[in-house]
């Protein structure tokens, strides 16, 4: 009995002895993206109290009992479990967990977890941004938020119009959204390197924004630039990409022989003599005896590839008390238009953070831009457009010929016509060069007055930016009427100081199911800016040391301008930011504004929003579909202070005027004054967000209705001309954002992801509070109407409802009988049905605001490789394709080919197209829908190929090495008769084509 129980207490000793076996565990934690080590990691033993971190170069040694789970986690990424064998090496690659990284999003002074948000933000990442080849961060956003549109401006070092949720204000650039760089406001964000972000923020409502005050009306773009971390290795990165831009979609215009078609049915004696002297001058084509034998396509001629690089290096790390972020990049992009046409840019920043003791953190961030711009002589493209194939650049008959310098450029006048229309003496003849250079400067200190709770802050904040343009046009001389006689020089300087001081104090505290923050603050902005210039003629002409006013022989009368501005502006601001269990938010900001440029110095502006997080409810805890799911709401009023300063003058004015036989006159006395007053933004914006299916599928979707009060427009003075700014208008802006993204981890080698963004865009003038019901704006021309119940700037004429086709059809037209019209003449609709047709049966015929935009995403990764394609597009919106209208002008031009291949050249060969002869009558040259073109399209963003090399890291003597193809915009889809459908104020007359960019890159990282 003895030897049996020993025997068992043996076995039990042995047992328990093998179960509390103790192993010490060691290994390296990194991350899964990049392979690099993750400092600060957490390790703990499930069940214990017993843990611990990662050092600096994510290595960890713990001591566990076999069989015990280890849990690794880090801020950002996915928490791993491992059970604790016989094994002493633990190597961990955590993944990235989407929806932790969004758990923080950067607001107005502050952070917030993005679960408690009752705004609408939308939040791009840094990845998102880095493969578009472009000088401007703003482009590489277009197609990636709901109800953010980006109009592409293909000009070098020109970056593209942004406008959050449509048009708010009547006046221009009132509607433009702010910008905020690390504190800093701008008006736009051109000068920063997109290799420095860390995030771009887009803050959509009222909500959102409002915290910024008076500046933030239209919305917000808050940008976070890239920073060090503390305990951090020093981490080098250097990335960079070289390509080329080459012209896409290029307007194809009539080539000789459909232009010699064109011009003899055009019935003009003129053309059709044209034609006959320039067989004389250049012979006749062995094709077609009956065309020159010239056949210039002027596009061709101007255009060219266009080299692009851009270089980035950067070193980020930190240690226990300090973290630094430093970098240095170079951007170089060539125009593609065939002249002194390009941009290059070289910045430098550093963001360092110090924590001086427990309660005292410093800061200071600085970036310097050095910009230099060569603007391309932007009148080329209409020019190309208008000249006539049937002559070349250059005319050997003018080499000869001792008055024409400095080159023999063909003369569209020695064929007969009345322009010179060789678009080469202003390439090759003119320099547009803009220096500007950038300094933002931040500093703050941040003093921690009760731990985790209580925080002060104070920042600093000063953008002093400059330019110096100088415009340089040489002079030449082609023929009588097609020459520059004077050597012009134009020359302006200016500078801009913004200076912003804040200070901020916030408190958190938790206590029970109560969360609760508070913000408080004030502002003061210093605005300054000023400026000189001046024109001067007849310097020498021996180079660009001579380009200065000193040397010219004349200064142009009334030529020199010297002009400032200076604006001071005081503003306090709170927040309040309280959820209950994490199912009930309330969210409140109160600002007032005090700025001198109106009557009313101060302006008082509430924001409040709530939410309701459903997925935290009882009922809805065993959900296996929904993770997520959360109501929000918001309302809220700001202030618009880019509307212009009050102003006017007391005028005098004779008026003359019978009385009976006898003319009379007087004078009266009056004021233009305008004594403005805020123009206010009220918002409401319901929303809904959800993660749904593990977190792979993730929905935002919002409803706003933003309306402009007190919207400033131009009034006409009783009795006196002129007009007065009043604040007088109301604008709506109505609309719905839905945004759908989907992400799937299928094996440790392979995940993709999927994403679509829509948005809806309703534009309406509700009131202008005058007789009429409308303002006009655009020329007589080109008429641009805003007419209450209808969009802003809408486009105003004549409906086409066809082409006459035989004479049988005009007999049996009176209108067509009356106005003497012939075949091949537009038909329009009577409106008012009056029998006439002339001003009074204008309607609009659209607006350049698309009514709806999107974009979209498709993206993989499989081992070492990541493939991702991006687009966007748009649609309900028209362009005026002022280039075919100007006919008006002139009849000496050319026509684009659509025109030439579809025009009405006999019955029932087109309905909707004019004949030749039609163009050149009035009848068929007024504003009408045959010139405003449907706007829609359909664009491949951006495609990127990568592979990387060492991505996990295991490579210890090799860094990581990604090698990436990309195309930004390589393929777009649209109607529209141009070079593409991007146009930003919808009035197509000389726009910039946007080209089609093909890149390799590489990003190494040590």
């Amino acid at each position: 009995m003895k030897t049996r129980l020993k025997l068992l207490l043996l076995l039990l000793f042995v047992t328990s002895s093998f179960y509390a076996q103790v192993v010490t565990v060691s290994g390296l934690v990194t991350s899964a993206d990049d392979g690099l080590p993750l400092p600060g990691a957490n390790v703990i033993i499930l069940g214990t109290n017993k843990g611990t971190s990662t050092d600096f170069d994510g290595n960890y040694s713990i001591s566990a009992n076999v069989g015990e789970v280890l849990e690794f986690s880090s801020l950002g990424f996915r928490t791993i479990t491992v059970t604790v064998n016989n094994q002493t090496t633990i190597n961990i690659a955590l993944e990235t967990d989407i929806a932790s990284l969004d758990e923080i999003v950067i607001i107005g002074y502050g952070e917030m977890k993005s679960k408690d948000l009752t705004s609408s933000i939308t939040t791009i990442k840094a990845e998102e941004l880095a493969t578009v080849p472009s000088g401007s961060a703003m482009q590489a956003m277009q197609g990636k938020v709901a109800g953010l549109q980006v109009v592409s401006n293909g000009s070098p070092g020109q970056g593209p119009t942004i406008r959050v949720r449509g048009i708010g204000s009547y006046l221009g650039g009132a509607s433009n959204p702010l910008y905020v760089v690390d504190g800093m406001f701008f008006d736009n964000i051109d000068f920063l390197n997109t290799a420095d972000i860390t995030s771009i923020s887009v803050l959509k409502d009222a909500s959102a924004s409002a915290i910024y005050g008076v500046r933030a009306a239209n919305g917000v773009v808050l940008i976070e630039t890239k920073s060090g971390r503390f305990n951090k290795k020093a981490e080098i990165t250097y990335d960079g990409y070289s390509g080329y831009q080459v012209a896409q979609n290029v307007l194809k215009v009539a080539n000789a022989e459909q232009f010699t078609t064109l011009a003899l049915e055009s019935g003009s004696a003129p053309d059709a003599q044209f034609i006959l002297n320039a067989m004389q001058r250049y012979g006749r084509s062995r094709v077609n005896p009956n065309v020159p034998d010239v056949n210039t396509d002027w596009y061709d001629e101007i255009i060219r590839n266009g080299f692009i690089q851009n270089h980035s290096i950067s070193v980020n790390g930190g240690a226990d008390n300090v973290s630094y972020s430093v970098g240095a990049n170079y951007f170089a992009q060539e125009g593609i238009l065939n002249m002194k046409n390009e941009y290059e840019r070289f910045n430098l920043r550093s963001k360092i953070e110090f924590k001086a003791n427990e309660w005292l953190k410093l800061g200071a961030n600085t970036v310097l831009s050095n910009a230099t711009r060569y603007d391309g002589e932007n009148s080329a493209w209409r020019s190309a457009y208008f000249a006539v194939p049937i002559m070349p650049v250059y005319d050997p008959n003018l080499l000869d010929d001792p008055n024409v310098f400095p080159k023999n450029y063909a003369n569209a006048q020695d064929l007969g016509y009345r322009g010179g229309q060789n678009p080469f003496p202003l390439l090759d003849l003119s320099e547009n060069r803009t220096k500007i250079r950038n300094v933002l400067a931040n500093f703050f200190a941040e003093v921690s007055l009760i731990p985790e709770k209580l925080i002060f802050k104070t920042a600093y904040n000063h953008n002093f930016s400059s330019f110096e343009s100088r415009n340089v046009d040489l002079p030449y001389f082609i023929g009588n009427n097609f020459k520059r006689d004077d050597a012009t020089l134009r020359k302006a300087f200016g500078n801009t100081s913004n200076q912003i001081w804040d200070n901020t104090l916030t408190f958190k505290d938790t206590f029970g199911k109560h969360n609760l923050t508070v913000l408080a603050g004030t502002s003061f902005r210093d605005e300054a800016f000023q400026s000189l210039g001046a024109t001067a003629l007849n310097f020498p002409l021996s180079g660009e040391e001579s380009y200065y006013i000193d040397q010219a022989q004349t200064i142009v009368e009334g030529s020199v301008g010297d002009g400032g501005v200076r604006e001071y502006g005081l503003s306090y601001f709170g927040r309040v930011s309280y959820n209950f269990d994490d199912r009930y938010l309330l969210y409140g900001t109160f600002r007032a504004d005090g700025v001198r440029k109106y009557v009313e110095k101060w302006g008082y502006f509430p924001v409040i929003g709530a939410g309701w997080v459903i997925s935290e409810e009882s009922f809805m805890k065993d959900n296996s579909v929904i993770d997520f799911l959360k109501l929000r709401g918001s309302w809220g009023k700001l202030g618009n202070d880019k509307v212009p300063s009050q102003s006017g003058a007391l005028t005098n004015t004779v008026v003359t005027t019978a009385l009976g036989d006898v003319l009379y006159s007087g004078v009266t006395t009056g004021s233009d004054f305008s004594a403005l007053r805020w123009e206010l933004t009220e918002e409401t914006n319901v929303g809904l967000s959800a993660q749904l299916f593990n977190n792979n599928l993730s929905i935002e979707a919002d409803y706003f209705i933003r309306d402009t009060k007190d919207a400033v427009i131009p009034v006409e003075r009783p009795l006196i001309p002129g007009v007065t700014f009043k604040n007088v208008g109301e604008i709506r802006n109505t609309g719905l954002e839905v945004a759908l993204s989907w992400n799937k981890k299928v094996s440790d080698d392979f995940s993709y992801n999927l994403g679509f963004n829509f948005a809806s865009l309703k534009n309406e003038v509700l009131d202008l509070s005058n007789e009429t019901g409308f303002l006009d704006s655009g020329s007589a021309e080109f008429r641009q109407r805003s007419i209450v119940g209808e969009t802003l700037f809408a486009f105003y004429g004549r409906e086409v409802v066809g082409v006459y086709q035989n004479n049988a059809e005009i007999q049996a037209d009176p209108i067509a009988v009356a106005n003497n019209l012939v075949p091949g003449d537009f038909k329009y609709r009577d409106i008012n049905g009056d029998g006439t047709i002339n001003d009074d049966d204008r309607t609009t015929i659209g607006s350049f605001l698309p009514t709806y935009t999107f974009g979209f995403n498709l993206g993989f990764n499989y081992k070492n490789f990541d493939f991702a394609i991006t687009g966007s597009g748009l649609g309900g919106n028209k362009i005026l394709n002022r280039k075919r209208l100007e006919v008006i002008f002139t009849s000496d031009t050319n026509w684009d080919r659509d025109f030439a291949i579809n025009r009405w050249h006999g019955e029932g060969t087109t309905n909707s197209y004019p004949s030749a002869a039609a163009v050149r009558k009035g009848w068929n040259q007024r504003l009408n829908d045959y010139y405003t073109e449907d706007g829609d399209y359909v664009r491949i963003q951006n495609i990127t190929l990568g592979y990387t090399i060492n991505k996990d890291g295991n490579m210890k003597d090799l860094p990581k090495f990604r090698i990436y193809l990309t195309a930004e915009k390589p393929l777009t889809l649209f109607k529209y008769n141009g070079f593409n459908p991007e146009v930003s104020n919808g009035v197509d007359n000389q726009t910039y084509p946007i080209p089609a960019v093909y890149t390799v890159g590489v990003n190494i990282k040590i």
